[in-house]
């Protein structure tokens, strides 16, 4: 089979899925030249510059934060007698599967009075517990959500990495900390920079934690004009856009110099003794775990207990309707489900291009894919939301349907499963194609009979990324997602605006048992062709 020359059903196929990644982005550009909005003026007004620069801070900070954090847990898990170790391993990555705004409510109810945290500073005599809102409350609960970005790549890539280089830096006189900064950084450096960017693009698109913090920042301020001032926020929009695309290069330029490094199985890792750094170790992965698993879960199960215990102590009965939660967990479970197959046959064709016969509009299209990943989920539902209000038929038809949906959920998560499948693609041997082509076999068949064996783990994988995260989407389900179509993020969030939260608390335990569920069943047992 040819490497060179692809099929031109293949590409034409391709170029139209890269064109359907790219619209929603290209339209919010089109519509600040046509819908009146300027913003080049915008930027430099009070309006802007407050609300970016909020973003810019709150991003920086979460970044650094989790970037330390996330490295250090990686460090003492995989490289240090630590107790427990495998236990951690199993337990730091578990914050992935709350959506931040429910981390975010777990921490503000739990400190408010009634909370399970007030209630016991009470009982020793503390009758005043801190407000958790504005910049620290959003940097506190980003942190401890969003440090398995960082975590999970840099633990990898520690489990690779030979002892013999640290062991010779030691023989030569190097300290520890010397060892670290001028051997195993740069090891890292790959890895720890690539989780860092999934954590500062997460900030700079989160919209439920913020919001419910109350920190003004670019996606809260283009969520409350999109109604009412349509120019202004397709302006704030473009400078996020802008913003992300900035981000993105500047982090493929520092990638670009960093050091690179072979990856191989390690022989044997190197591993140090904690001495009388084990009890500040086993407090920081302690409190880690304690802040970021163990204390959201705390206050999810008390609402639960109190909206069920509540009629019997006279006070306002639980008006949860167990039939909504039941359609809105189907709905949820539907619709990320649809979404990851979608996501699976709008990414292969593109990985095939790029990976199998390295096509140049594989290349590009594989790009324009990749790049989805910095336009944040309430751009890509703004855009797509003032399209079919202002296409004709064709909008007409597309509007307050699950079409449309599923096509922005899979614009927003295709690009995670993109990297999965063309590693995916690129693993199945030449020798397969050659010998079943040796067998009369045609492509299509080959297709079927080597190709989809051989990645079914890897597509499973991605597939299973794109669910997980179309389960916790909230800016997109709540703009997009057609009448009478709730899901559990959009009542969850609801019911924490309108201070039920004993209701919200019983259908956010069955989103985070459900995302957990599948965390296990489809991502985490196939761990090693993520």
């Amino acid at each position: 089979m040819s490497r060179t020359q692809a099929p031109r059903a293949l590409r034409v196929l391709g170029l139209a899925c890269a064109v359907g990644f790219a619209f929603p982005g290209l339209y919010l550009i089109w519509r600040n030249f046509t819908s009146g909005a300027d913003p080049l003026r915008l930027l430099f007004t009070n309006q802007t510059l407050q609300p970016l620069w909020r973003t810019v801070r709150l991003a920086v900070l979460v970044s650094v934060s989790a970037a330390c954090l996330g490295t250090a847990l990686a460090w003492l898990t995989t490289r240090t007698d630590l107790p427990f170790r495998r236990l951690w391993r199993v337990l730091l990555p578990i914050p992935l599967v709350f959506p931040t705004f429910i981390g975010a409510a777990a921490f503000i109810r739990t400190l408010n009075p009634g909370g399970v945290a007030n209630d016991f500073f009470g009982s020793i005599g503390i009758n005043e517990t801190p407000e958790l809102r504005g910049l620290f409350g959003a940097w506190l609960v980003l942190t401890l959500f969003c440090y398995p970005y960082v975590y999970l790549p840099v633990a990898a890539r520690l489990r690779q990495l030979p002892g013999s280089f640290e062991q010779s830096a030691l023989l030569l006189g190097d300290t520890l900390s010397q060892v670290f900064r001028r051997v195993v950084l740069r090891q890292i450096s790959g890895s720890l920079t690539a989780g860092t960017l999934l954590v500062f693009l997460y900030t700079i698109s989160d919209f439920g934690a913020v919001q419910l913090m109350r920190y003004d920042t670019l996606t809260r301020a283009i969520e409350s004009n999109y109604l009412a001032r349509p120019p202004m926020a397709f302006a704030l929009s473009l400078i996020l856009l802008a913003f992300a695309g900035i981000v993105v290069a500047a982090e493929r330029s520092v990638n670009r110099r960093l050091p690179e490094v072979a990856t191989h199985r390690a022989q044997r890792a190197a591993t140090y003794e904690l001495g009388r750094w084990r009890t500040p170790a086993i407090l920081l992965v302690g409190g880690t775990f304690a802040f970021g698993t163990f204390a959201p879960i705390a206050a999810l199960l008390d609402w639960a207990a109190d909206g069920l215990l509540r009629t019997q102590r006279g006070g306002r009965p639980l008006t949860i309707d167990t039939g909504k939660v039941v359609e809105a967990t189907a709905n949820t479970l539907s619709s990320s489900v649809v979404t990851g197959v979608v996501a699976l046959v709008a990414i292969v064709p593109i990985a095939v291009l790029a990976g199998r016969y390295r096509d140049r509009i594989g290349r590009f299209t594989h790009s324009v894919v990749i790049a989805t990943f910095a336009i944040p989920g309430i751009l890509i539902a703004l855009s797509l939301r003032f399209w079919t209000l202002r296409s004709g038929f064709l909008g007409e038809l597309l509007y307050d349907s699950m079409a449309l949906l599923i096509f922005a959920y899979v614009v927003r998560f295709g690009s995670l499963a993109m990297g999965i499948a063309f590693v995916a693609v690129k693993a199945v041997p030449n020798r397969l194609h050659d010998v079943a082509a040796t067998l009369g076999a045609d492509k299509r068949r080959r297709f079927r009979s080597v190709d989809l064996p051989a990645m079914k783990p890897g597509l499973l994988a991605a597939g299973g990324l794109v669910v997980l995260s179309t389960m916790k989407e909230l800016p997109i389900s709540l703009i997009v997602a057609p009448i009478g179509f709730p899901t559990l993020t959009t009542r969850i969030f609801g019911s924490f605006e309108e201070a039920f939260v004993a209701e919200a608390g019983i259908m956010a335990l069955v989103l985070v048992c459900a995302s957990a569920f599948l965390s296990w069943f489809l991502v985490l047992r196939r761990a090693d062709h993520l």
